[in-house]
């Protein structure tokens, strides 16, 4: 059974970032994060809330390695923490394009329904 410094860094990994840009959503250094995931260090209670809460991890998986890695969230759940994390960043393209969004009138929306139904299909023929 995987040991909570192999999970640790599975997780890193499933999240598609480095220790660094993982250590800084935390507030922590690279280097903890590293001595961690070698299991040098184990992590606080504190610190596996703070893991659970900032990436939506399954306590219980990160414990114990048992259940999923992540939490299923709802679609309402899923945009509000997707918004949440736009607000609290730095503007970049994402906060550009949702304050565009928020503009566009009821025809525009139609239009855009429109072009992302073409692109879902294009993108669905090429996985064919």
């Amino acid at each position: 059974m995987e040991q909570l410094n192999e999970r640790i860094s599975a997780l890193i990994s499933a999240l598609g970032l480095k220790k660094t840009a993982f250590a800084d959503k935390l507030n922590v250094s690279q280097a903890f994060v590293s001595q961690l995931c070698s299991g040098v260090k184990q992590p606080s209670d504190r610190t596996i809330a703070d893991i659970c809460r900032e990436f939506n991890v399954n306590e219980h998986w990160l414990r114990t390695g048992e259940g999923e890695m992540f939490i299923k969230l709802s679609r309402g759940e899923e945009i509000s923490a997707f918004m949440g994390d736009i607000l609290s960043g730095e503007p970049d393209f994402r906060a550009r394009l949702i304050a565009a969004l928020s503009r566009l009138t009821a025809e525009q929306w139609k239009q855009l329904e429109g072009i992302a139904d073409t692109l879902i299909a294009e993108m669905q023929k090429k996985r064919d």
